[in-house]
């Protein structure tokens, strides 16, 4: 038997300590710059808990939940056991939560902004009930008309600034994305909105199927976006601004060995997210589980050529 202070049992201590720690290193899910993720938007019809097991049975390393209304992790519909099981899920599967989506609109009436803080806010909670290590970041379009830009811009600031102190009062960021069809659809836009607010905890969620329907160029909107990026969505469109169709990655012409290339150039980290539009979902049909494996089987290759 070993004495109390002995240096044997000094260094037994140490080893075993030692061990534990790699056991449990090695147990815990690998720290990525920058991870492949699904975006549970395109599986609404399943159960959370499925859903989850798919993406991890698929190859995804990283999830984004749908805060939509009448969405199974909407948060009003997670009880808080509910909430605890899911973060055992996610860790026993090695995912991680690193987006919530919610569509929020700047351009909305006074009452709809007051029940949008409301919304951030419940993100937040449930960011951290799920995630508190890394909370997930909360990333939205922004609403309003094309054609309305120079309109609505300084009430799109205004209300921006309210978001903002909403989400650093839920220790969360928020990322805000143009959209081809909102009245912030092109990257001057963006970065306006970010000048005019000028907050930490607001950022952008570059999506550029977004840009290559209005004819722009994959490396300049990259270029001038990624600095202020803290989230990406990746899916494929067919047509232009006037009429398009959204599609799976790999459906369409973007060229994702380049676009990765690209993201490990600049040294970016975060997560590249798959967003299945609701031009696809909606459509009879649709299938989840098989569109979550064609997308990472279109990603897949492109992502680890590029050292991802």
């Amino acid at each position: 038997m070993l004495a109390n202070n002995s240096p044997s049992r000094r260094q037994f201590l140490q080893t075993a300590a030692l061990a534990a720690l790699a056991s449990s290193a090695s147990a815990a899910a690998p720290v990525r710059r920058v991870g492949l993720g699904f975006s549970l938007y395109g599986m609404k019809t399943l159960p959370v808990e499925q859903a989850i097991r798919v993406c991890a049975e698929t190859g995804f390393h990283d999830l984004e939940f749908a805060l939509n209304p009448g969405y199974p992790t909407e948060p009003k519909l997670l009880s808080p056991a509910q909430r605890k099981e899911i973060r055992t899920q996610l860790g026993s599967l090695g995912l991680r939560l690193t987006s919530l989506m919610d569509n929020l609109h700047l351009t909305a009436d006074e009452p709809t902004h007051a029940t949008n803080l409301e919304r951030i806010k419940s993100a937040g909670q449930l960011a951290h009930d799920l995630a508190p290590d890394a909370p997930p970041l909360l990333e939205t379009v922004m609403g309003g008309r094309p054609a309305d830009w120079d309109k609505v811009k300084a009430q799109m600031a205004t209300r921006l600034a309210d978001w903002a102190k909403a989400a650093a009062a839920a220790k969360i960021t928020l990322c805000i994305k143009p959209h081809v069809g909102g009245a912030a659809h092109l990257p001057e836009h963006a970065l306006w909105l970010l000048d005019q607010v000028k907050h930490p905890s607001v950022k952008l969620a570059y999506d550029f199927s977004h840009y290559q329907l209005r004819g722009l160029d994959l490396g300049k909107s990259l270029a001038a976006l990624l600095p202020h990026t803290a989230f990406i969505h990746v899916k494929d469109a067919i047509g232009d601004a006037a009429k398009f169709q959204f599609a799976l990655p790999g459906e369409g012409t973007i060229d994702y060995a380049d676009y990765f290339r690209r993201l490990k150039a600049a040294n970016w980290q975060g997560s590249v997210c798959v967003e299945v539009s609701g031009q696809i979902f909606g459509k009879p049909g649709y299938d989840p589980i098989a569109a979550a494996k064609k997308c990472h089987a279109a990603l897949s290759p492109a992502f680890k050529s590029a050292g991802l």
